[in-house]
């Protein structure tokens, strides 16, 4: 069974007011548009387009709930993964995710704790982790991931400082240890703020910045005194072209700073924030779910599994997101199980075991699982989120 859905985007303040409606044909709300949640989260589950299909669900989320086994087949009650367009005029919020463990530690914690759901000051709101995927669809995508080799950080630390001398606290502290570094920014001592403006006006003077430093200019012009500016200078600074992708897994500290792209991640919301935000930090369980070894920027590198198909699976998530480009041959996608269609270019005819659906750009549709193998024929673009 195909199932037409759509749904409206989450208006953020970081989002931009034009590109999720540039790329899906929509007319845009004179209001940021900074995701289109395409799935069944709670907090936006997709709009059912004819609900007298479903026996009357508005949503999604309403019809897994009245018929789990008609909708995602048999033994499942949920939906394992939430597609996403994401759309950033500014900087989201340094943030990081749990492992399975910690989110079901940290959530029984809370609720023993008796820390409501809504309160601003929770952590954790489920029991799950959050490992996603990213895929640039804007010519570029830019984004902070991942703690970078030290003696890069000190490199620019140096340059930025000058010989001032004024930056030799971060430094001996990013030389010793990049978690007590983290600590240490957020303390709220007088060293500790003296040194983040310190970082953020010695920048601004040099003459020829590398990518973290403009970095730290940009970040500071937007969040003054945000400790987060110069946590932005210990992470890997990466630009994607279109097309390319990155696998943020849990522990991963990461920021997207700007652009166009396609997110594909587990139906979760336990966001543990690192600076550039107004939003609650929590820094000792923030340190405790950081992988603070240095890395490599996390590329997720797509597998041509089919003519057309690019199947893009980091291991371990339970999911995978598919892009097809089936052109005058046609393509055949392989189903793991109740999936998500949505087109961001051209229109396609999708054929399944029993049913078929044409879907234009702009257009999503929900795919129950026992139509198994899709032939895909027309000229779009057609992206397929599945379980793995």
């Amino acid at each position: 069974m195909f199932l037409a859905i759509t749904n409206t985007p989450r208006d953020y303040a970081w989002g931009s007011r034009t590109a999720i409606s540039e790329l899906l044909g929509r007319r845009p709300s004179g209001r940021p548009e900074a995701e289109l949640w395409l799935g069944a989260h709670p907090g936006s589950p997709s709009i059912v387009v004819a609900p007298a299909v479903v026996d009357g669900a508005d949503t999604l989320a309403d019809w897994f709930a009245a018929e789990p086994a008609r909708a995602l087949g048999r033994g499942r009650t949920e939906l394992p993964f939430l597609l996403k367009v994401l759309a950033a005029d500014q900087p989201l919020s340094i943030q990081a995710h749990p492992t399975p463990e910690q989110a079901e530690e940290g959530f029984a914690r809370e609720e023993a704790a008796g820390v409501p759901l809504d309160a601003p000051h929770r952590n954790y709101k489920d029991r799950f982790p959050k490992p996603e995927i990213i895929v640039a669809l804007s010519e570029s995508f830019d984004a902070l991931c991942g703690f970078r080799d030290p003696a890069e950080t000190l490199a620019d630390i140096d340059a930025i400082d000058a010989g001032t001398g004024r930056l030799a606290a971060l430094r001996g502290s990013v030389a010793a240890s990049l978690e007590s570094t983290l600590a240490w920014l957020f303390d709220g001592s007088d060293e500790s703020r003296r040194v983040v403006g310190s970082v953020a006006e010695l920048a601004r003077e040099v003459a020829d910045p590398s990518p973290s430093t403009a970095t730290v200019v940009e970040l500071d012009r937007l969040y003054p005194g945000d400790p987060g500016v110069v946590v932005s200078l210990l992470l890997n600074r990466v630009s994607l072209r279109a097309g390319e992708a990155l696998f943020l897994p849990a522990g991963n500290v990461h920021a997207y700073l700007g652009g166009l792209g396609i997110e594909l991640m587990a139906p979760s919301d336990n966001v543990l924030r690192g600076g550039l935000t107004p939003k609650h930090v929590d820094v000792p369980e923030l340190l405790r779910v950081l992988e603070f070894s240095p890395l490599p920027v996390p590329w997720l590198r797509p597998v041509e599994v089919a003519r057309g198909v690019e199947r893009f699976a980091p291991e371990g998530t339970g999911f995978a997101l598919l892009r097809v480009a089936a052109g005058g041959a046609g393509a055949v996608v392989e189903i793991g199980g109740p999936s998500i269609l949505l087109v961001t270019d051209g229109e396609v005819d999708v054929k399944g075991q029993d049913g078929t659906i044409h879907l234009a750009r702009g257009e999503s549709a929900f795919v129950t699982p026992d139509e198994v193998r899709l032939a895909v024929s027309g000229g779009g673009l057609l992206w397929v989120a599945t379980p793995a």
